[in-house]
């Protein structure tokens, strides 16, 4: 069984309808989705004309590149700063509900079980390079069961 993304990956863009569509359906409760497009864009201009260093982008933590190594998967996109291998894609879970999971870098598979049995929790995912540390945040989104109604539904009297 292959895991797919929902359509909605920023590194998806020139994808086929067909296959977004297709990838779409693989994560059931994803909403609220945003897209970091914009501001990484602005972030290469800034590198790129020399407003900003370089080693102020490429400082990724340690403890990320130890996660795209063991829990990343590959993508398509060339890294913008040293464009000598394709940057990694790291997703990081956040939730009250999870306990300990919160807070960590999970696969795919992982997310996929969380999204169907865990309440609502949200997920960042980000783009590293592995080799010159550059690192941005690609995407972020709601996922898991919603959250369970607090109000008690009223009996109407017949």
């Amino acid at each position: 069984m292959s895991w797919r993304w929902p359509a909605t990956d920023a590194h998806l863009a020139g994808a086929s309808r067909g296959r977004r569509r297709a990838r779409r359906r693989t994560l059931k409760h994803v909403r609220q989705i945003v897209d970091y497009a914009l501001q990484r864009r602005s972030r290469l201009s800034d590198v790129h004309s020399g407003r900003t260093a370089v080693a102020d982008v490429c400082d990724a933590n340690p403890y990320l590149l130890r996660a795209a190594k063991f829990h990343g998967r590959p993508s398509p996109t060339l890294c913008p700063i040293c464009r000598k291998e394709q940057v990694t894609l790291v997703s990081w879970v956040f939730g009250d509900r999870l306990g300990q999971v919160s807070g960590s870098a999970r696969t795919a598979e992982e997310i996929a079980k969380l999204d169907a049995t865990a309440e609502e929790f949200t997920v960042h995912v980000v783009e590293v390079c592995r080799t010159c540390s550059w690192n941005h945040l690609v995407q972020s989104y709601v996922a898991g069961l919603p959250p369970r109604s607090t109000r008690r539904r009223r009996r109407v009297a017949e």
